[in-house]
């Protein structure tokens, strides 16, 4: 049988895969509208940190913060809600509402998310960094040992 978390966590996962396959019409719905404008940021990091979790590579947030910011996109993408967004100038106050209150609850995981992904992001260039450091180094170490070889190569022909 299954039990109450098991259906939350395939709901929550059903959600994500939802979410993510609708990112570009909820940025382009942020962007058509002025009342959605402001929480353009926000939910755009949040989009991102959905993306983390459903990879498994942040999994630091709680299920009442990930639920809201679901919650919250889920309801702005819908065009059916309490004041349908088809009602010009006052169609997507309802969802502006929604969404402030929905980024309101997910605040301080957010924002621990974007030190978390700056640190990645900080990582991974710090590798790349060394990469590229050390293949300059083998390189040059390479480059040294063909100079060194053509010296020694010239040195028994003139010899």
């Amino acid at each position: 049988m299954f039990t109450k978390k098991n259906d939350k966590e395939k709901t929550l996962v059903s959600n994500l895969k939802y979410l993510i396959g609708k990112e570009d019409k909820l940025k382009e719905k942020l962007e058509d509208n002025s009342y959605l404008e402001p929480f353009s940021y926000d939910l755009m990091l949040f989009m991102s940190l959905i993306k983390d979790y459903y990879k498994g590579d942040y999994r630091k947030i709680p299920f009442r913060t990930i639920s809201a910011g679901v919650v919250g996109a889920i309801y702005t993408l819908n065009p059916i809600d309490l004041i349908p967004d088809s009602i010009p100038f006052i169609g997507y106050i309802d969802d502006a509402l929604v969404l402030k209150f929905c980024l309101k609850q997910a605040r301080k995981d957010l924002q621990k998310y974007k030190v978390w992904k700056q640190e990645q992001s900080d990582t991974k260039s710090t590798s790349e960094n060394d990469k590229y450091t050390d293949k300059i180094s083998h390189d040059k170490s390479s480059t040294d040992e063909e100079d060194d070889n053509e010296t020694s190569t010239d040195l028994k022909k003139a010899s």
